[in-house]
């Protein structure tokens, strides 16, 4: 018979810039039961602490990445990994293991040889109390997460990190070898103006957007920006009053609104 679990299955799946983590885990309740135990004193908890757990309920817990990633500074290679803990009270070791056949936590076939990676974590005690075990990420950028393991009052938090600043360039790379369009040049240009990179070809990539598509209000808008990250605030000004009055013209209000502040705030920077 197909009966409600106890432990219901849930899969999170995580975009962090260009790259995906997808984790599929079973979430346990606490239902009023004591949940990290003291194994040597006798206390038994759900999760007893010094013993392997699944960090979830029913099957493993699967964690895939799709491209390479850093857990706390150390690389681990894309692919599928189950995800072990051993609970400690002032330190919990976060495991990713490269076999994931085992049922539950594997406890009596789980070999540390097979560990792809091994970290240590501090737990810290939140004030808010976590009923059904919880895996989340929060923290989120271009280019890395954390991922917070959470139930009743005990967070473990694990920080990951891309290199999608290379995922990028190795697109950029086939785009521009590929008969690039306009628009090819206007994202390229975008994309090293939001990054703070490579201003100088970020210029030359929207001027080569601006030449082969024409007057664009969102193409010399980023021209805009970019020339006030060269500090050239006389030829942003000018930039910008051209995307304004090609916004107003395609009712753009919000490009209008934008284009009017950034023009105000580069005539006091351009006096200093």
């Amino acid at each position: 018979m197909n009966h409600p679990k106890a432990s219901p299955f849930s899969k999170v799946e995580q975009e962090v810039g260009l790259s995906k983590i997808t984790v599929e885990y079973s979430r346990p309740s606490a239902k009023g039961r004591a949940l990290f135990g003291k194994r040597k004193s006798g206390e038994s908890g759900l999760v007893p602490y010094g013993r392997i757990w699944r960090v979830g309920a029913n099957e493993s817990t699967k964690i895939t990445f799709s491209n390479d990633v850093l857990i706390a500074d150390q690389l681990l290679s894309k692919g599928t990994y189950a995800l072990y803990a051993f609970p400690e009270e002032k330190e919990w070791q976060v495991i990713f293991h490269n076999n994931t056949t085992h049922w539950g936590d594997g406890r009596t076939n789980y070999n540390p040889d097979e560990d792809a990676l091994r970290i240590l974590v501090v737990p810290t005690q939140t004030l808010d109390f976590q009923e059904s075990f919880l895996i989340s990420f929060d923290g989120l950028d271009h280019n890395g997460t954390v991922m917070n393991l959470n139930w009743g009052t005990t967070q473990v938090s694990v920080p990951m990190s891309f290199d999608t600043k290379s995922i990028m360039q190795l697109q950029i790379d086939e785009r521009l070898a590929n008969s690039p369009t306009a628009q090819t040049y206007y994202e390229i240009a975008r994309y090293y103006q939001e990054q703070g990179i490579h201003q100088d070809k970020a210029l030359g990539y929207v001027e080569e957007a601006i030449k082969n598509s024409g007057n664009t209000y969102y193409f010399y808008r980023v021209k805009s920006l970019i020339l006030a990250d060269l500090l050239r605030y006389n030829e942003a000004i000018t930039a910008a009053e051209i995307s304004l009055k090609l916004a107003e013209i395609e009712g753009k209000d919000e490009f209008v609104r934008l284009n009017l502040n950034s023009i105000s705030n580069w005539k006091t920077l351009r006096k200093k």
